[in-house]
């Protein structure tokens, strides 16, 4: 069982607004993958050129919209950046994800 950092729970992060219902998008699913990979792009010219910083922003980003794409096609928006790894717990405990 996957133990988060706080705890605020993915119930808490429902409750308080911060990971919100909307319509299924895969549309908005599709282009945060799009975007994921942009900045994966970056990432790694950043990291050839020791600008260690700019890559971890970069690979930061990559994730957060990598994610970001599982909420848009459940049908949720975020409002919290710790609420999206909340979120993904829930595919952990279901077998989904790894948790490493």
């Amino acid at each position: 069982m996957v133990k988060p950092l706080s705890p605020f729970s993915l119930k808490d992060c429902i409750r308080e607004g911060l990971i919100r219902k909307i319509p299924i998008s895969a549309v908005r699913a599709k282009n945060s993958i799009v975007a994921a990979e942009k900045w994966l792009k970056e990432a790694k010219v950043t990291f050839d050129a020791k600008a260690f910083n700019s890559s971890m922003m970069c690979s930061y980003l990559t994730l957060f919209h990598s994610a970001r794409s599982i909420l848009y096609r459940d049908g949720y928006r975020e409002k919290s950046h710790y609420c999206i790894a909340r979120y993904l717990e829930s595919y952990v405990t279901k077998g989904v994800l790894e948790e490493e």
